[in-house]
């Protein structure tokens, strides 16, 4: 399974290639932990757990870092202002501190929720501050940074590659916009690694001076060094992280180390909402909450995410997000079908690379990872499985292959995550549910054969129904 994915700084598809045969190392660019994340937030993260999904079908071993900025992320990805936890703590009338560990205990529980595959580590920026200074200290040294008072700035004119990235040129970035005006620079676009601010609560004692914290930019340079080495595989973040996060990440990486940084970056797009931005301020910033106190679940959320292709815009509303609930259920029922006519231990014994070319699950297997491949194409991806779905719906699918039918269901959710847990018995309780109303529903509308092939197919699952004055019961076998 080879895969073409794109890169932002080639801004072309290209063959990927890890630079070990034995790991492909990746590190995600993660929250800054000043608030909890909303759904647009969770786009890139998701993203992200994609990409490993997938590289793991493909055969790699992937060794995944994600870091979490707990300090030095200010306002508007400036380098003069106020730090985003310290505005919050502020607010909240609490230490940043404690601020850092609602937030951060926030987000893990939300992961859990969405069915994110656990990084292998979470570096946070506050644990890591003598390796960005022996960074910083290696750029001085090197002629790449100065030093004015207790504040470095990186020197952009001395990384001619600058701007290669994001498609800006040195020249253009002038004072005004995105870049403060500060005196203390030799050029507008010259980005701090460290500054000094005795008002600052959240600080450290360095060579620097006495009130010191690093810049943002650094943090995820002297973060990925050490749990990756100098130069690594993938490098991914959110649309908005180009510039200037990523773009001076190169500079100083390259620089620092002499050595490549990263081979392929890969950005996620914004999710808007009807049509526009999503943002706190604009009160539209969903939580993982709202959608649940809309009586929807992560998982089609999840589902949601998936019918787009990560590079390009996508439009939350919830007509939409009703739209992914129904074709989750739909991907419900077919796998609770296939449980009904064989068993998980038919299933795990199919090897999918085996199955005859011509055979219908072997076309939407080599299907989905075609459309994978191709710089993780899911809708194309999903699209091989409402096919494979419809086949079985208008009966077209031979019995002998529901084995593998389900085998290849169970294949595609590893990378997708869109089902349920299966219980011990096979059939979710949920699912079990859902079954239950449309067997109702088919009895007020008087198709008795549907309610009875319904309350066969549970039957044949190890449910058994009873119907009381207090509605209908179930029950294991």
């Amino acid at each position: 399974m080879e895969l073409r994915l794109y890169n932002t700084l080639t801004r072309e598809k290209q063959l990927f290639e890890p630079i070990s045969k034995d790991q492909v190392r990746m590190y995600h660019c993660g929250p800054t932990v000043y608030q909890r994340p909303h759904i647009g937030n969770y786009r890139a993260f998701l993203f992200a757990d994609l990409l490993r999904r997938v590289l793991e079908l493909a055969g790699h071993d992937v060794l995944q870092i994600m870091n979490i900025t707990d300090v030095g992320h200010l306002l508007d990805d400036a380098d003069d202002g106020e730090d985003k936890l310290e505005v919050q703590a502020k607010k909240d009338k609490v230490d940043p501190w404690q601020v850092v560990a609602k937030v951060t205990e926030e987000f893990f529980a939300d992961l859990e929720l969405l069915g994110v595959k656990p990084a292998h580590a979470y570096p946070r920026a506050s644990d890591h501050i003598p390796e960005m200074v022996e960074m910083i200290e290696a750029l001085i040294q090197k002629g790449n940074a100065y030093r004015v008072g207790d504040n470095v700035y990186f020197d952009v004119n001395s990384f001619p590659a600058y701007g290669h990235l994001s498609g800006n040129k040195i020249e253009n970035l002038e004072a005004g916009a995105r870049l403060e005006i500060n005196q203390e620079k030799r050029h507008p676009a010259d980005f701090a690694l460290w500054k000094s601010d005795a008002k600052h609560i959240m600080k450290w004692e360095t060579v620097f001076g006495p009130d010191g914290f690093p810049g943002w930019h650094i943090e995820c340079s002297a973060m990925a060094r050490k749990y990756l080495g100098d130069h690594f595989d993938i490098h991914t973040g959110g649309e908005d992280n180009v510039f200037p996060h990523h773009e001076c990440e190169i500079a100083q990486s390259e620089c620092a180390l002499d050595s490549p940084f990263v081979n392929l970056w890969m950005h996620t797009k914004f999710l808007q909402v009807d049509g526009g931005k999503m943002g706190k301020s604009l009160g539209n910033a969903y939580s993982l909450d709202d959608l649940k106190e809309r009586g929807f679940t992560v998982l089609d959320f999840r589902l949601l995410l998936l019918r787009g292709n990560y590079r390009s815009s996508l439009n939350f509303t919830w007509e939409a997000l009703k739209g992914a609930a129904e074709a989750r259920i739909n991907l419900n029922d077919f796998r609770n079908r296939l449980l009904a006519l064989t068993d998980c231990d038919a299933a795990d014994a199919v090897d999918l690379k085996m199955l005859s070319a011509d055979s219908t699950v072997a076309q939407a297997n080599t299907a989905f990872r075609a459309g994978l491949s191709d710089d993780l194409n899911t809708s194309e991806a999903l699209a091989a499985i409402f096919h494979l779905r419809n086949t079985f719906q208008h009966g077209k699918l031979e019995a002998s292959e529901n084995a593998a039918a389900l085998a290849f269901l169970n294949m595609t959710n590893t990378v997708f995550g869109f089902l349920e847990e299966l219980s011990a018995d096979g059939l979710a309780d949920d699912a079990i549910d859902q079954l239950i109303v449309e067997r109702g529903e088919a009895r007020s509308a008087k198709d008795f054969a549907r309610a009875d092939a319904i309350r066969d197919e549970l039957d044949a699952a190890g449910i058994t129904l009873e119907d009381t004055p207090d509605g209908v019961k179930w029950f294991r076998c």
